[in-house]
């Protein structure tokens, strides 16, 4: 899994690749979280518990989401989307990000349709969140369609999102 920070006009873009898609949305959260912060504080490997008090060190809690869409592109612009709304509403900047994507082909409304006209995308995700005000962030306004990109390739998969900052 790996991210790389590339210029833009007046945006940042992240350029991701991953073995799986789950991996590689992952990623690009990665890179969005070091778009907003240079120096992201590590976490003790001991406190990313899996029960409800998930607290590091530094006041970091590990925090699960989940998004639902009708393709690839709209699942990951939702993700980032829902990740930039969580470092809002919970004033913490995601990292560690970790994501199973899956595609459920042919279903409506949890029922099989059979045609495979019907494709809904979901993500199952979680995020330390690393507390604000215990480290120096920039803001990243949104996460944009411009130039998105989701490619399959030499076994793996790549993406392109560019957010505006």
């Amino acid at each position: 899994m790996s991210f790389a920070l590339r210029e833009h006009t007046a945006d940042v873009a992240v350029a991701a690749t991953g073995t799986s898609l789950g991996e590689t949305f992952a990623a690009v959260a990665e890179g969005l979280a070091a778009a907003m912060c240079e120096a992201i504080p590590e976490s003790d490997p001991a406190d990313d518990r899996v029960d409800g008090d998930r607290k590091d060190g530094l006041g970091a809690s590990r925090f699960d989401l989940a998004v639902r869409a009708e393709g690839r592109e709209a699942l990951l612009y939702d993700y980032l989307d829902e990740l930039i709304y969580q470092r809002d509403v919970r004033g913490v900047l995601p990292v560690d990000n970790r994501a199973t994507v899956r595609c459920e082909e042919g279903r409506v409304g949890g029922e099989a349709t059979g045609d495979g006209g019907d494709e809904q995308w979901a993500i199952e995700a979680s995020a330390r969140g690393v507390p604000l005000d215990a480290i120096d962030a920039r803001e990243v306004k949104a996460v944009t369609y411009s130039e998105m990109a989701i490619e399959e390739r030499d076994g793996g998969w790549r993406a392109y999102v560019v957010f505006d900052v």
